[in-house]
Parts: structure tokens; C-alpha cells; sequence
């Protein structure tokens, strides 16, 4: 898919056929995969308590108030050295999913 239009054509679909695209779209990542998008301050890590799909709808629709809602609970942000540094350690697997250009990911629990 052109990455230019990417969100255009995400904005055609109805929410449903957006949220299974980005269903579709989404996948597992390890931190080393997302490491080069860290250095370019694209990763947005999303808390394990929230829908990843939901979110990536709300960036795909540019939700700002969604979006600034989150962020203020400290549920979505730009991944911190710190996370770097944690995921590294752990050896750290995510659901992702690209929105550019965000890469929003989600860390996969062990339960």
C-alpha cells in the first residue's frame, strides 16, 4: 500500500471495515524490529489495558480528543529511553500496528 495515501483510504472505510483492516494489518513484533523506529521517535506505546485496534482507529480518524484523553491518563505515549531500556532487557514481544507515521505498540503479556 502507497504510505501517502494511506490514511486517505483508511477514511473511506466504515468503522467496521476499518477496524478489520487494521486487524488485519496489525502484527508481532520483537523490540529489536521496532528498535530503528524508536531512534525516529515513531513508537507510541499503547497500555495493555486498552484496545490496540480501537486506538489505531482513533489515529487513523485523527481522534485528537480520544487521543489527548489517553495521553493525559498516561495510557498512550511516545515509548522513553526507559522503555527502551526495559524492553531490551526483557527481550519484549508487541502487538503493533502502523499508522503512520506512528508505529503504536502494545506489549504482549505472559498470562
Amino acid at each position: 500500500m502507497d504510505l501517502e495515501n494511506f490514511q486517505d483510504e483508511k477514511l473511506e472505510l466504515n468503522a467496521e471495515e476499518l477496524r478489520q483492516t487494521l486487524n488485519i494489518e496489525s502484527g508481532k513484533l520483537t523490540w529489536q524490529e521496532l528498535q530503528v523506529h524508536f531512534a525516529r521517535g515513531a513508537v507510541v506505546a499503547i497500555n495493555p489495558q486498552l484496545d490496540l485496534i480501537d486506538v489505531s482507529a482513533k489515529f487513523v480518524n485523527d481522534d485528537k480528543h480520544a487521543i489527548e484523553a489517553w495521553m493525559n491518563k498516561k495510557q498512550i505515549g511516545r515509548a522513553t529511553d526507559a522503555d527502551a531500556i526495559r524492553w531490551l532487557k526483557n527481550k519484549t514481544e508487541f502487538w503493533a500496528v502502523v499508522v503512520p507515521p506512528w508505529v503504536l505498540v502494545q506489549e504482549i503479556s505472559d498470562q
